[in-house]
């Protein structure tokens, strides 16, 4: 088996960046781990080895993958069908790590959907996708239908009797998708708007049937794990978090991208080594360190390990993994205005504190921009920070919008203040 023990995540990937055909992803060991998992596993030994190697959720929550699958009610009289959906709705702004690994490599997404969906006995899994990745719809419909030909999907996989269908579903396109319920609801035809929780979709889910949904990198670990066991998986890691992590850099560095790294590597490694540092002429000011919806946090962090506790007790959280870096001529107020605005126009409107909310933090910060702001305006805005936080609204969205307002109130009051005593923005 030639895959790689240090880069599991990429380690067949070409560096033309075009996608492997089946036969080179089979040259490389492709598909083994699959036909291991359905001949010579059960369902529940892969659910266990999956939760012993400690992956957790790629998407953001960081939940027990392995767990989340125990979920699913087996046996002869649970219900029937049963689904296993991808989450490949990546709009998390600053957030492209899911477009690489598909467009890369689409299939190792199948291989590790083909080893979850055989897991929790599922029928029938879907890539719902965000419609405007048409370079990876071409890949993973090209990919999806060379598995078919070669038996890899369809009836009887590898002789073990197992059936499953894989369908690619193109979002018509709104963040709120990635949430799983109303991705679930936008899979169904129906507005895409989040559902109330319990039950969760491992019980009843998709058409109400139980559903495992799952981010495209959370997949992306399936096949090695299965391929080399938990302890191997566990020990590619710097942390209690097993495994690997792409990370990302966007901002003014000298290398912006993306890097397969050890599960908790430091946030200034990434930063300084890989992304190179700032580029001539900027310095750095702060950085938002898992996608928009995260707090910032400053340099005096960087020797904080870029996993999903660590974070946590820095105040922050891993979410995505791809970090913004700002420097010190962007404007913090205006920063974070841009991403009020983001998440207010994204909003799907279900909830009253997510939909008359983000738009007042919206109103309020922009006013403070124009140097039309008042001090009062400052106690509002960390007000609505509290109200439209954790347990105030149905999905996360909210919670997860005025993250960065809450730790830009307090790590930049300042700069909030000059706008307002000085009745202007100091960076234009």
């Amino acid at each position: 088996m030639e895959r790689s023990l240090t880069y599991p995540l990429t380690w067949a990937m070409r560096p033309d960046r075009e996608p492997l055909t089946l036969k080179e992803y089979e040259g490389k060991g492709g598909y083994e781990a699959a036909r291991k998992a359905l001949t010579k596993m059960t369902p529940q030994e892969i659910q266990k080895t999956v939760a012993e190697a400690n992956l957790r959720g790629r998407g953001g929550a960081g939940f027990n993958t392995g767990q989340k699958w125990s979920f699913v009610p087996m046996g002869d009289d649970a219900p029937r069908p049963r689904y296993l959906v991808t989450n490949a709705d990546e709009m998390e702004p600053g957030t492209f790590k899911d477009r690489m690994l598909i467009e890369g490599n689409p299939h190792q997404l199948i291989e590790g959907m083909l080893i979850a969906a055989f897991a929790i006995r599922a029928d029938y899994s879907y890539v719902f996708l965000r419609a405007e990745y048409t370079t990876a719809e071409r890949r993973v419909a090209r990919a999806i239908a060379e598995a078919y030909e070669a038996g890899y999907l369809g009836e009887n996989i590898f002789g073990s009797g197992y059936r499953l269908e894989m369908y690619l579903h193109s979002s018509a396109g709104r963040y709120i998708c990635g949430e799983e319920t109303a991705l679930l609801n936008a899979l169904e035809g129906k507005r895409a708007i989040p559902r109330a929780k319990p039950p969760y979709p491992q019980v009843s889910g998709l058409w109400g049937k139980p559903t495992v949904v799952n981010n495209v990198e959370t997949f992306f670990n399936i096949p090695p794990i299965i391929g080399n066991g938990a302890g191997w998986y566990k020990g590619l890691s710097l942390s209690e978090d097993g495994g690997t992590k792409i990370y990302g850099v966007s901002g003014r560095v000298k290398r912006p991208g993306l890097w397969e790294l050890p599960m908790g590597t430091p946030m200034g490694e990434i930063i300084e080594e890989h992304a190179g540092g700032m580029r001539e002429g900027y310095t750095f000011h702060s950085v938002i360190p898992g996608g928009a919806s995260t707090e910032f946090l400053l340099k005096r962090h960087f020797d904080v390990k870029m996993d999903f506790d660590s974070l946590m007790k820095a105040g922050s959280r891993l979410g995505t993994g791809t970090m913004i870096i700002f420097d010190q001529t962007t404007c913090p107020v205006g920063a974070v205005l841009n991403l009020q605005q983001f998440f207010a126009r994204e909003s799907c409107g279900w909830c009253t504190p997510c939909r008359e909310g983000l738009p007042w933090v919206v109103h309020l910060l922009q006013a403070i921009e124009n140097g039309e702001g008042r001090p009062e305006d400052l106690e509002t805005l960390e007000m609505h920070t509290r109200f439209l936080g954790p347990g105030k609204t149905y999905c996360a969205l909210a919670p997860g919008a005025v993250e960065p307002l809450q730790s830009a109130l307090g790590l930049f009051r300042g700069d909030f203040l000059r706008h307002i005593h000085e009745k202007r923005c100091p960076w234009k």
